[in-house]
């Protein structure tokens, strides 16, 4: 028999059909258990991840931590993991991975001298395909994962190398069976049985042993039933770590297989349940993403502090909810309700820097135009009224790109000009508000910098706005159309009937579309266990009714509004003036139960070829109507020569299938909560009933899908401009200014933070569109210019030292030098 390692550990949910205080107690009930085992069984070697619950014990309980700290130096208990907790490893996006990483490894090296050398994710449902580089870049070379099971993706071994699209490797073993065996007779049973399959394979076997889900780790009975099996002489086994396995198989250097490929798929259900935890989990990333690179150019323009401890609180927030059976939706009611205060936190704290950074540079612009330099000399206040000088309204751009987006002011305004007194045109929409006769707001178009700002000055009485510059715009009845694109809808059903894309006249939908599809689930249970698709349909919203609620110069929407049994959807599609990309924005009041809505996308595609945003990357998969996880957009175009094809981004939505050339984006689900084939009653309650709001967009293409620009437009769509607001003052900053330059269209900058040691900053970039290419990148507003090449999907992290004598360097995903 070859040796077998057994890893004693304790899977611990903080959450499931629990609450996290519950959890709480009980990961100090199990750690409390380690250490006595440890002091009973001196061959006891105990594997722990997740830095998330040490810091609690820390915090609640110093004198057992430091226990832990003292078996941490002798080498029995070993640290696993890496990360803040173990997360769903499809749903959050790749720079949370990476901050579960910096935040994870940072904490395990202050308080034990060391990172986790080996990824650990062990009830995680599926891993997407970009995991290896983000675990190699956070000083881990192996992974141990469980799901999916062999029954749901057969491998061929258990031990094999996994390699990402950048060519990154790790080592990675999947945990036969299970990562839990509670008695003597199951532990004999594995002992045995991974012994067969070690000997099969031709490398060392790990047998997890110990009590789970709610705690407790390896028992009393568990180690004795082992020290009786040595002492029997039952083979070559050891209580051992993950880490003592990996060390013993590098230095074996068996010949292995290699996987490039995602581990998919285990309960399907996840990537769409619970619809609120999903959004807010999407807003919250990308607004701390925006308040740290707002705080960053505050500081280095003006000196603000950087609010590092708020936004460090409000990443361990978002990072506890990425939680597995949090973010997968399968905990209980109650749960999401402390999910829901805790995302509510963050996105406050990150509001809350957000909007320090905005104010400090915008009261920092000058804005005294010479008109109003020579009024202020003027004593008679009266002067002021008799001319309408523009009011300053700052427009901030958060990404690494310039910008051109329709902007709305909350004030009906007769005109508008940028910053070097060009007009532009406006439009009168509807606001948010109904105050007397006051209930419309001003929309105008702004080119914006990236990673800037850009001055307008907006007038209340003055006729300052110009004519769009590009082509034609108008709504009729039922179709909405302008110089790029023709929408057609039937006037009865809602959907789309035709999108005709002028450019290379084309027909892009092969039947109708933005279909609300409902599909039956009754036999599913909260996961989705056992499925692997969702197509059973049985009826679409119809019953369609459709108005024209914005018709102007910049701007047409149509209001469509269906109905399925007792549920309304309204969705309101909206065309620019001077882009083909389609703008939907939803309301759904959902009253179904055991259901699913999704919206159907028929693509005019011959040989259709499906590609998916995952973590820091893509994938393409196969077109076989599988429910699958992905990120920000999906893509169907046609492999045929001239290509083409469509992309749908949205806002709050994980889960979706692509069969042949028909996408179908998932919208909600209402199982029952935390059902696992329970017996149901009257007494259970539904998930997502009630109103939700999300939107997409409907992005027509031609050519290649890597030159669509769909990886932007769907940051464009989750990353809005923001402004605020502004009064007359002197300042040192001008009126436009441009945070970041980057040469290559296909490489992101996504981050730009204080460096964690405080001597310098980040900029975290990733190439996109799966061509490797050179990049210059620079920060203008910090004098800084480097060249970096990129390869296909790479990430890359660069750090620019306070000291502008120091040159720019690579460093890892922890800020550590480049491994």
């Amino acid at each position: 028999m070859a040796k077998i390692h057994l890893i004693g550990n304790a899977h611990l949910d903080p959450v499931w059909l629990w609450q996290w205080q519950e959890g709480f107690a009980e990961i100090k009930a199990t750690f409390r258990s380690a250490l006595d085992r440890m002091r009973d069984f001196p061959e006891f070697v105990f594997t722990c991840a997740c830095a998330a619950y040490y810091k609690w014990v820390e915090e609640n309980e110093p004198a057992m931590f430091a226990e832990i700290q003292a078996r941490v130096a002798e080498g029995r208990w070993v640290i696993v993991g890496g990360w803040w907790i173990q997360p769903d490893c499809n749903l959050p996006s790749g720079e949370s991975f990476a901050r579960h990483s910096l935040y994870g490894q940072r904490y395990f090296v202050a308080k034990f001298g060391r990172i986790a050398k080996v990824g650990y994710n062990v009830d995680s449902f599926g891993h997407h395909g970009m995991m290896p580089q983000l675990l190699k870049k956070s000083g881990m070379d192996y992974y141990v994962f469980m799901r999916p099971q062999e029954h749901e993706k057969q491998l061929p071994a258990n031990l094999f190398w996994w390699e990402s699209a950048d060519g990154s490797r790790v080592m990675t073993f999947r945990i036969p069976d299970a990562y839990t065996v509670r008695d003597t007779e199951q532990l004999t049973h594995h002992i045995q049985k991974h012994g067969e399959m070690a000997e099969a394979e031709g490398a060392p076997y790990m047998s997890f042993y110990g009590v789970g889900n709610h705690g407790g780790g390896p028992t009393v009975a568990n180690l004795l039933a082992i020290r009786e099996l040595t002492e029997k002489g039952c083979g070559d086994i050891a209580l051992s770590s993950p880490d003592a396995y990996f060390a013993e198989v590098a230095a074996l250097d068996p010949p292995l297989p290699v996987l490039r490929d995602e581990l998919q798929m285990h309960a399907i259900g996840c990537y769409s349940t619970h619809s609120e935890s999903k959004k807010y989990n999407r807003k919250a990333e990308h607004r701390l993403l925006s308040a740290e690179k707002w705080s960053s150019l505050a500081h280095l323009l003006l000196n603000l502090p950087y609010p590092k401890q708020q936004l460090l609180a409000a990443w361990e927030n978002v990072m506890f909810n990425q939680f597995h059976d949090i973010m997968g939706g399968c905990s209980i009611k109650e749960a999401f309700e402390d999910a829901r205060e805790s995302y509510g936190e963050a996105l406050h704290l990150g509001a809350k820097a957000l909007n320090a950074a905005m104010q400090k540079i915008s009261w920092n612009i000058g804005t005294m135009k010479p008109q109003v330099a020579a009024l202020s000399k003027e004593k008679d206040s009266k002067l002021w009224e008799q001319d309408d000088l523009g009011v300053p309204f700052v427009v901030f751009n958060p990404l690494s790109w310039e910008v051109e987006a329709l902007v709305q002011a909350n004030k009906m305004l007769a005109g508008a000009e940028d910053d070097t007194g060009a007009p532009l045109p406006v439009q009168k929409v509807r606001a948010s508000r109904i105050d007397y006769d006051d209930k419309w707001d001003t929309l105008f178009p702004a080119r914006v910098p990236a990673f800037g700002y850009r001055v307008f000055w907006m007038y209340r009485d003055k006729a300052a706005a110009a004519k769009p510059s590009t082509g034609m715009l108008r709504a009729e009845p039922y179709a909405l159309e302008n110089t790029y694109i023709r929408l057609e809808f039937d006037e009865s059903r809602g959907s789309l009937t035709r999108l005709y894309d002028k450019r290379p006249k084309k027909e892009m939908i092969a039947a109708e579309a933005a279909v609300p599809i409902v599909i039956d689930e009754t036999d599913s249970d909260t996961w989705g266990h056992g499925l692997v698709r969702y197509r059973n349909e049985i009826g679409r919203f119809a019953d369609a009714s459709i108005q024209v609620i914005e018709e102007g110069p910049l701007r047409a929407t149509l209001r469509i509004t269906s109905r399925y049994g007792a549920s309304v959807l309204r969705q309101d599609f909206s065309l620019r003036h001077d882009s083909p990309d389609i703008q939907v924005k939803a309301t759904l009041d959902w009253r179904e139960r055991h259901r699913m809505l999704k919206l159907s996308f028929p693509v005019q595609a011959s040989e259709p070829q499906a590609v998916w945003e995952i973590p820091y990357g893509y994938i393409e998969r196969k077109t076989d109507g599988q429910e699958v996880p992905g990120q920000q957009w999906v893509s169907v175009s046609d492999r045929l020569a001239e290509g083409g094809g469509i992309g749908i981004v949205n806002d709050a939505k994980y889960g979706y299938d692509v069969l042949d050339n028909d996408i179908r984006l998932t919208i909600v689900r209402s199982p029952i909560y935390a059902d696992h084939y329970g017996e149901r009653d009257d007494l259970v309650e539904y998930m997502d009933q009630g109103i939700q709001e999300f939107s997409y967009g409907i992005i027509p293409y031609a050519g290649d899908w890597r030159d669509s620009g769909i990886p932007r437009k769907a940051n464009e769509w989750n990353v809005p401009p923001l402004a605020l607001w502004e009064t007359y003052h002197e300042g040192p900053l001008p009126q436009s200014a441009e945070g970041i330059r980057v040469s290559a269209n296909n490489v992101i900058a996504d981050v730009l933070k204080q460096a964690e040691d405080g001597n310098g900053w980040i900029v975290r970039c990733h190439e996109a569109a799966g061509r490797a290419t050179k990049a210059t990148i620079g920060l203008p507003l910090h004098d800084r210019e480097w060249n970096a090449d990129f390869g296909i999907c790479e990430v890359k992290s660069f750090f620019i030292p306070e000291d502008r004598s120091v040159p720019v360097s690579e460093v890892d995903l922890l800020e550590y030098g480049a491994r």
